[in-house]
C-alpha cells in the first residue's frame, strides 16, 4: 500500500476549537481518513503565526522581528520514511521545506535562487554546516 505523510487535525478536549487549528504530521495509508489512527506521528504543525519566546509585540510592530509558525518534527524519522518511499502531501512538502528537509517545489530560477531559499526557511531550522578545517582534522 502507498504511504503518505500528511496532516491530521488534533482533537482538543471538549471538541475541535474553531479558528485555532493544530495539526499532527502523520504517516498513514493513502486510503485512510484524515483523522483516523495513523501508523506514526512524526510531529506537530501550528499554522497560526505566533510571537517567538524572548520577542515582544513591540519588536514585531517595529519590524525588528516577525511572527513564526510552530513546527516540531522528528527529523530522523521523517528522513527515514521519505527514504523508503513515503509521499508527502503538498502541505507537508511545504512544511518540510520550511525546516530545510526538502527542497521547495516552486522557486524562482536563476541567480536569486539561494536568496529565495534563505527567505523560505526559518532561521532556527537552517542546517548547520561544519567548518572545512574540522573535517581535515
Amino acid at each position: 500500500m502507498v504511504l503518505k505523510l500528511r496532516l491530521a487535525r488534533v482533537a482538543t478536549p471538549g471538541g475541535a476549537r474553531r479558528h485555532s487549528p493544530t495539526y499532527n504530521i502523520v504517516l498513514a495509508h493513502a486510503r485512510t481518513a484524515r483523522d483516523s489512527k495513523p501508523l506514526e506521528v512524526l510531529g506537530t504543525y501550528n499554522p497560526i503565526p505566533t510571537v517567538p519566546e524572548g520577542v515582544t509585540e513591540e519588536d514585531v510592530r517595529d519590524g525588528k522581528a516577525r511572527k513564526q509558525k510552530e513546527i516540531k518534527v522528528d527529523v530522523a524519522r521523517a528522513k527515514y520514511w521519505l527514504g523508503v518511499g513515503a509521499q508527502p502531501s503538498g502541505t507537508v512538502w511545504r512544511v518540510l521545506s520550511m525546516i530545510g528537509l526538502l527542497e521547495p517545489k516552486y522557486l524562482p530560477t536563476g541567480p536569486q535562487t539561494e536568496k529565495a531559499l534563505k527567505a523560505v526557511r526559518f532561521p532556527t531550522h537552517v542546517p548547520k554546516t561544519t567548518p572545512v578545517s574540522a573535517k581535515e582534522a
